[in-house]
């Protein structure tokens, strides 16, 4: 008998099987990640920093419940992102660490209603074992290097928030003279974070979810909660998406007990009541 077919066959068989293998590969770019097996069905979710660690977990979740839909992430400042949305660049869903970026979308017809998903504080982070900054009042002191996010960029606001009321119980001009040991002004929180973790500052303002997910590099140092503001995460689907029904789905998905679930465990507040 010749062993023609044979071997016919089973290279038919190891094509199909290589074709299969490559037809399911992913690979994220730039400073994109994704979660989830391909199908067809794909989400491009724009989102604040500060949700890098938790957003892929609730992802992964959603991926699960969804046929395996593939969402695609990218993780920056919120004004950077919603200058991608302004400009017209491919977008599903929009999250972000403040209401100012997704109202104005929304003004202007560019993004769906935003609804509150999560909450946030604000701390001043610390390289862990340092004792150049041992509370609030020594960020102030001579040499001190510190790192705060733009004025544009949320976590920069907040903090400028903080600063001027911690005028009234550290002293009249004690933000200014905060003001004058910054070293950069970031364009997002992990990019303080960064600054952190490498010794290039002494003191920076983050959010509690930052220290957290980065624990064995850095110490947090609480704000007195009359002068800390809360950090509120609105989400959105993009009007110009052309995956709407599936950028619906997740956003009902971060809102729904398994998506807070996860938020809660990453250390963000629940969402605010409606």
């Amino acid at each position: 008998m010749s062993t023609r077919p044979v071997r016919s066959i089973l290279c038919v068989a190891a094509l199909a099987l290589a074709t299969a293998a490559c037809g399911s590969s992913t690979a994220g770019s730039g400073g994109s990640t994704s979660a989830g097996a391909s199908s067809g069905s794909s989400l491009r979710v724009l989102a604040a920093s500060s949700l890098k660690e938790a957003f892929p977990k609730i992802a992964a979740a959603f991926a699960t419940q969804n046929g395996g839909a593939k969402v695609t992430f990218e993780f920056l400042g919120s004004d950077e992102l919603a200058t991608q949305i302004d400009e017209g660049a491919a977008a599903d869903v929009f999250a972000a660490a403040s209401p100012k970026y997704p109202d104005k979308l929304h003004a202007e017809s560019k993004l769906d209603a935003p609804v509150p998903f999560a909450t946030n504080t604000l701390v001043l982070a610390v390289p862990a074992g340092s004792t150049r900054v041992a509370d609030l009042a020594a960020v102030a002191g001579p040499g001190v290097r510190l790192v705060i996010g733009a004025a544009a960029v949320p976590v920069g606001a907040y903090t400028r928030t903080v600063l001027a009321a911690l005028d009234a119980t550290e002293g009249a001009g004690w933000s200014a003279t905060v003001l004058k040991n910054v070293v950069s002004e970031e364009p997002s929180v992990k990019s303080i974070v960064a600054k952190l973790d490498t010794g290039d500052a002494d003191a920076g303002f983050v959010y509690a979810t930052d220290v957290r997910a980065d624990a064995a590099h850095l110490t947090a140092i609480a704000i007195p909660a009359a002068a800390k503001p809360t950090a509120t995460y609105p989400i959105a689907v993009v009007s110009a998406s052309k995956q709407r029904d599936l950028a619906r789905r997740f956003c009902d998905f971060v809102l729904s007990a398994a998506g807070q679930q996860i938020l809660v465990a990453a250390g963000f507040g629940a969402k605010p009541a409606s």
